[in-house]
C-alpha cells in the first residue's frame, strides 16, 4: 500500500507541475497542445510509449473538463507502475 501511495503521490506531484509549466511557459504550452509526448520528454524525461496516445485539453474559465478514468476491473496493466510506463 505504501508504495501506491508514493506512486499516486509522485503522479499528482507531476501533474501538478506539468500544469505550473503550462501556465507559466507559453512556449511549453503549445508544444504540449501541438506534440504531447515531445514536449513531456523534452521538459520533464518522461518517454511514453508509442502505443500510449496523450491528449491535452484546457479549460476555459466557463468550462469544466471532467475525465473519466477506464474502470480500473477492465484495464490491463500495472497498478503500480501506471498506464503508460514500462
Amino acid at each position: 500500500m505504501k508504495g501506491m501511495l508514493t506512486m499516486m503521490v509522485s503522479e499528482k506531484t507531476l501533474h501538478e507541475d506539468i500544469i505550473e509549466k503550462a501556465w507559466t511557459d507559453k512556449h511549453f504550452r503549445q508544444q504540449l497542445h501541438a506534440n504531447p509526448k515531445q514536449a513531456l520528454r523534452e521538459a520533464f524525461g518522461i518517454e511514453i510509449p508509442e502505443h500510449i496516445q496523450v491528449r491535452t485539453v484546457e479549460e476555459r474559465q466557463n468550462d469544466y473538463v471532467l475525465v473519466i478514468p477506464p474502470n480500473p476491473a477492465k484495464v490491463n496493466y500495472d497498478v503500480n507502475c501506471g498506464p503508460w510506463r514500462n
